[in-house]
């Protein structure tokens, strides 16, 4: 599960990256700029993405691989969003926080699958 983690956080990284990080580096440029080098680091992110989720189905169900996914993902986001961009830390961005983390705590609640 470690490994899955881990390869989960680093497609994250580089999908949230391929997402926003054009909003913030290529403004001025074509649009045709910005998709291009989204798509060229979202390839990246499959790298990690496909792997963390082939691994992760031997040790956990479907519905956990998606949650531990979607926490990662508004976890990694909300770190790029207020470091990267300057976006504030907001009293809804902890309640959103919140309703992750909870999502996260009942679908793990029964435990891991037995394989």
């Amino acid at each position: 599960m470690w490994q899955t983690l881990l390869l989960l956080i680093l497609s994250n990284l580089f999908m949230t990256f391929a997402w926003y990080g054009h909003l913030k580096h290529l403004r001025g440029q074509p649009l045709i700029i910005a998709i291009v080098a989204s798509w060229a680091i979202a390839f990246a992110e499959y790298c990690f993405q496909v792997p963390a989720n082939r691994i992760g189905i031997n040790s956990l169900s479907l519905p956990q691989l998606k949650v531990m996914q979607e926490v990662i993902t508004m976890v990694v986001f909300a770190g790029f969003a207020v470091v990267y961009m300057g976006v504030p830390i907001t009293r809804n961005l902890l309640w959103a926080g919140l309703c992750l983390a909870g999502s996260a705590y009942f679908i793990f609640k029964d435990g891991l699958p037995v394989r």
